[in-house]
């Protein structure tokens, strides 16, 4: 084991190692003929015991400090409270008192080390959290999934974009800014863990789950989001967390209802699912968060999760891959595992694994019985169990967890939807905005113009046609009317899809498709999806003279739309996904609306498109 040493006069830390890892040194040098002076300054001697993440600036000093606080608090602990640190177990405010004693019930008794926020109600959470925190030995770790940010659990924060409109951002900087904003909210709520980014590599157009949430089809755009999005979290003392370990991205089965199966060769999973994990495995990431899916080239015994494979958590991240920070299970409730194994039998073999926590446990108790009982029959190391303890201690030190100051729950929802939440919001829709076609320069709206407006599917409109009408003539049309509509108009025909969650179908309607080919042969039109750019996966655009992704559908993409066609501002995007053999990741023209002769930016492979002079 190796050793780390304080020496007060020299203010530094010194390195020891025990006897046989001298011995190797020594061997070592000696055959290589080099030489060593090894000072050992016996001032103490505190195990050091790794973690990811650190705040930024620490000193030496401050971090032996936090490794005494570590082991100080370890030593006090029961086993029954170092087993309660392993489980994190999932406090809503919409499922009544009940639920919420079964909570504090656990908290008391089992001493549990962590908490993740669902749904729904910012203030009582924050009540519930300081009675919590007050209560709780050590001080309880908070999660939340806040991917797009609070609100995708607490409905009065404000929406941020989902993973794949981000991708499409070539400045990466805004998603660190946006990801800045999340960690000061979260912080605002008493959250230090998020659950995010998504590191998923989209490849499937069908996959149910990940989809929105993930940076695209191309690893290393995924790389770059995903770690402007981390950085930005974690440079304000939130955690992070890479998921869905070891790739979530090729499957058209819900983890949550059923186990997906990943049965790509180690070559294509080296290149593609594990590939963004193993870019930011030595990033500073605090934590890696390990999926329900069987993965056969990675775990040979048929069926057998990778939340629950020694081979994958610990011989693959742990040892192979080198990773150091908290590896946490995927929510333990979900389908995918708990149709197949009895709670508390779960944790247990989660924990074997090499997993540091269990998340949404569904039997703290029998967990913490049978992980002792594995103990006891030398199936688990009681060192092994001190190594996740005190990873975890250390997070939570670095996080301020040693000490909490209770939050203020009158002011937060003021705090957590504000102004600058919208405007920071716009922005992002604004960078992400992809022109895909434009080869009659019909993307360019002025005051003295009329346009119609036919929109489709089956989401709000009336924000984009409101804000086209603050520069232009945009004239309204059901599409009942459409036949109104003088021959040669300018016509834009948005899909307006249902975003009311990640998860809702991107498909166009039959009716949809037939109405824009028939509007199409008659009129100028500029198509805008207001939703996924799979959206035009069995479209043929070929013929349509512009496109135009919008990523979603609702106030603030519509906004930064019309102004980008009014010419305020530039599509500046790119396609995070590949859509089918023509559309591909990459592909977004530069256009500034302001100067109609300015040189258009390409991508490579893409012909040069006419603009208008």
């Amino acid at each position: 084991m190796i050793y780390f040493y304080y020496n007060p006069l020299a203010n530094k830390q010194i390195i020891s190692f025990d006897k046989k890892t001298v011995l190797l040194l020594a061997y070592i040098l000696i055959m290589n003929r080099q030489k060593i002076i090894l000072w050992f300054f016996l001032v103490g001697s505190i195990p050091f015991f790794q973690s990811q993440y650190k705040p930024k600036n620490i000193s030496p000093k401050e971090e032996l400090k936090a490794q005494q606080w570590v082991d100080e608090t370890y030593h006090s602990l029961s086993q029954s409270e170092k087993l309660g640190q392993l489980f994190i177990v999932a406090l809503y405010t919409n499922k009544g008192e009940k639920h919420i004693q079964q909570v504090r019930n656990i908290i008391e008794k089992e001493q549990i080390g962590g908490l993740i926020l669902m749904q729904d109600d910012a203030e009582r959470e924050i009540h519930l959290l300081n009675e919590f925190q007050r209560k709780s030995k050590v001080k309880l770790l908070v999660g939340m999934d806040a991917e797009w940010g609070l609100y995708q659990r607490i409905a009065k924060a404000h929406k941020f974009p989902w993973a794949m409109p981000l991708g499409a951002i070539q400045n990466k900087k805004l998603i660190y800014e946006m990801a800045s904003q999340i960690a000061t909210d979260a912080k605002e709520m008493g959250v230090n863990w998020n659950f995010a980014p998504v590191v998923d590599v989209n490849t499937n157009p069908k996959n149910p789950i990940i989809g929105n949430r993930s940076f695209g089809s191309d690893v290393k755009n995924v790389v770059a989001s995903a770690s402007a999005y981390a950085n930005g979290l974690q440079d304000h003392q939130v955690l992070g967390a890479i998921k869905h370990f070891p790739g979530h991205g090729d499957t058209d089965t819900d983890s949550h209802l059923d186990l997906p199966a990943i049965t790509h060769s180690l070559e294509r999973l080296n290149k593609v699912e594990l590939a963004p994990f193993k870019a930011m495995m030595n990033k500073g990431i605090g934590g890696v968060m390990v999926a329900h899916l069987y993965v056969p080239a990675l775990e040979k015994k048929k069926g057998v999760p990778a939340s629950i494979s020694k081979n994958i958590v610990t011989h693959l991240l742990k040892e192979k891959l080198g990773y150091k920070g908290l590896i946490i299970t995927d929510a333990l409730n979900m389908g995918a595992v708990a149709k197949r194994y009895k709670a508390g039998e779960l944790d247990a073999l989660a924990f074997k694994a090499g997993n540091d926590i269990m998340l949404f446990s569904q039997n703290v108790k029998e967990g913490k019985r049978q992980i002792q009982r594995a103990i006891h029959r030398g199936e688990i190391s009681s060192e092994r169990l001190e190594e996740s303890v005190k990873k975890i201690l250390l997070a939570k030190y670095y996080l301020g967890l040693n000490t909490y100051q209770p939050r203020n729950a009158e002011t937060i929802n003021a705090k957590i939807n504000t102004a600058k939440h919208d405007h920071l919001s716009e922005r992002l829709y604004a960078n992400a905005l992809t022109l895909l076609k434009d080869t009659k320069g019909l993307t360019h709206l002025n005051c003295k113009e009329k346009v119609y407006v036919v929109p489709m599917e089956e989401a709000p409109y009336s924000t984009f046609l409101e804000t086209l009408n603050l520069g232009t003539t945009a004239i309204l049309k059901k599409t009942n009317q459409i036949h109104s509509i003088p021959k040669n108009s300018k016509v834009i025909v948005g899909f307006h899809k249902d975003n009311t969650t990640a998860y809702k179908s991107y498909k166009i309607s039959a009716k949809s498709k037939k109405l824009l080919q028939e509007l199409n042969k008659n009129h100028n039109v500029v198509l805008v999806v207001f939703g996924s750019p799979y959206a035009l996966k069995d479209i043929d655009i070929k013929d349509i003279p512009s496109v135009v992704v919008a990523y979603e559908n609702n106030n603030n993409a519509m906004k930064a739309t019309a102004k980008a066609l009014l010419g305020k501002t530039k599509f500046r995007g790119k396609l995070p996904v590949t859509v089918n053999s023509k559309i591909k990741a990459g592909m977004g023209i530069t256009f500034n609306k302001r100067k109609f002769d300015t040189q258009l930016k390409l991508t490579k492979k893409q012909k040069l498109i006419p603009v208008r002079k």
